[in-house]
């Protein structure tokens, strides 16, 4: 069987990224090697960050980089909790840009969406049933 074993973030700053998310959403760090990648605990899944050199290494053909001044990805990450207001003044706090503020959805959950600070989406929400 194939399990989601986790996402990969290109970042320009790993230590950067993986503090932000540590500070905005409680998250516990595995490691970091060097300035090229380190890992967050999330639960079943692993949050990860690799330096943009280092990604592009992997790669014959360069990639678009994520940027808080250019539109943001067609892609998100979504962390789910209980307080989504509290979770989103923290995330703001440690340095995102708000997308989305708090809102019900027709199907009952309640959700909102930030930026980080390289630009990717981050949606927060109320888990489903």
């Amino acid at each position: 069987m194939i399990h989601f074993g986790y996402t990969i973030l290109y970042v320009k700053d790993v230590t950067r990224s993986i503090e932000f998310y540590e500070k905005a959403f409680d998250l516990t760090r595995k490691f970091i090697v060097g300035d090229a990648y380190g890992e967050l605990n999330t639960g079943a899944t692993t949050l990860s960050f690799a330096s943009i050199p280092q990604a592009q290494s992997n790669f014959a053909d360069p990639f678009e980089v994520s940027s808080p001044g250019n539109k943001p990805f067609g892609f998100e990450i979504g962390f789910t909790t209980a307080d989504v207001e509290g979770t989103l003044q923290k995330a703001l706090k440690a340095g995102a840009t708000l997308v989305a503020k708090t809102a019900e959805k027709s199907h009952g959950q309640t959700v909102a969406y930030v930026r980080d600070l390289d630009g990717f989406l981050v949606e927060i929400c109320t888990p489903m049933e």
